[in-house]
C-alpha cells in the first residue's frame, strides 16, 4: 500500500517531506549544471532540519497506526540520500518527544547531505522475484567524490509485513571514471553471502521503511537514525 498523496489527503508532514525532497533535487540539478536556472528550474526553499525530523517521526507513527505495507517492488531502483539524523546514547532530555528518544537512543540534529559528495543506495531483484512478491535481491551503497566512487554490494531480503529490509555488505569496490579499478570481498565475502539466507534478522543491519513514494522513501536504521532518500533519475546506471 503506497502513501496516499492525493491533494485532499496530504497531511502536513507529507508536505514537509515532499518539499525537502523537491528542494534537494532541484539543488542537485543546479549544482550539476552549474547554472542559475537549468531546465527552467529555480532554487526552492528547503524546510528547516528540525521540521524534517519532526515530519519523519510523524510519518513513522502514521505508518504504524495505519499498518501500512509496501511491496519490495516499490523500493527497487536507485535512491540518493537527501537527509539523515545521527544518534547518541543518553537518557531522555526535558522537552523531547517520545520518538526522539527510544530505548536509550536519542536522535541528533538532522542534516541535509552535501551536494558535492552524493551518497546513493540501490535495491535490485530478479524480475521473477519481484513478480512473485519475493523480497530477495541485492543492495548497493556508494559515495562519490568527483570521478571516484566507493561502492559496497551485498545480498538483501525484505520482510513485507514489517517493511523491513535486512542486508549484509560482502563486496567493496572502487570505481574511477565509471570503471572498476579495485574490488575485493568484504568481511567474509562469498562465504558470508552464501550464508546470508540462513542468518537471523537479529544479526543483520536493516532499514525499517515507513514511507515509500515514487519520488522519495524514508526509513529508520537498526542503529535508530532516520533517513530520507530521493529517487534517482532513470538515467542513473547500476554497474
Amino acid at each position: 500500500m503506497a502513501t496516499d498523496l492525493s491533494p485532499a489527503a496530504i497531511p502536513d508532514f507529507v508536505q514537509v517531506l515532499s518539499q525537502a525532497a523537491k528542494s534537494y533535487r532541484v539543488s542537485a540539478q543546479l549544482t550539476a549544471n552549474q547554472q542559475a536556472e537549468p531546465s527552467g528550474e529555480t532554487a526552492i526553499d528547503r524546510p528547516p532540519a528540525e521540521a524534517v525530523v519532526q515530519a519523519l517521526l510523524q510519518a513513522e507513527l502514521a505508518a504504524k497506526q495505519q499498518r501500512l505495507q509496501y511491496p519490495f517492488a516499490d523500493l527497487v531502483g536507485e535512491w540518493r540520500l537527501c537527509f539523515t539524523t545521527g544518534v547518541k546514547k543518553r537518557s531522555p532530555s526535558k522537552g523531547q518527544t517520545k520518538g526522539q528518544t527510544r530505548g536509550g537512543i536519542r536522535l541528533k540534529k538532522g542534516v541535509y547531505l552535501p551536494q558535492w559528495t552524493p551518497a546513493q543506495i540501490g535495491f535490485f531483484a530478479a524480475p521473477e522475484a519481484v513478480a512473485a512478491g519475493f523480497g530477495q535481491g541485492i543492495i548497493t551503497n556508494q559515495i562519490s567524490l568527483g570521478a571516484v566512487r566507493l561502492r559496497f554490494t551485498g545480498p538483501a531480503k525484505y520482510l513485507g509485513k514489517k517493511n523491513l529490509l535486512a542486508f549484509d555488505f560482502t563486496q567493496v569496490a572502487i570505481d574511477c571514471f565509471g570503471k572498476t579499478v579495485f574490488q575485493i570481498g568484504f568481511r567474509g565475502g562469498q562465504t558470508k553471502a552464501a550464508q546470508f539466507e540462513q542468518m537471523s534478522i537479529a544479526k543483520l543491519p536493516f532499514f525499517a521503511f515507513f514511507s515509500v513514494t515514487p519520488d522519495w522513501i524514508a526509513a529508520r536504521g537498526r542503529g535508530g537514525g532516520l533517513a530520507l532518500w530521493i529517487h534517482e533519475d532513470s538515467s542513473s546506471s547500476h554497474d
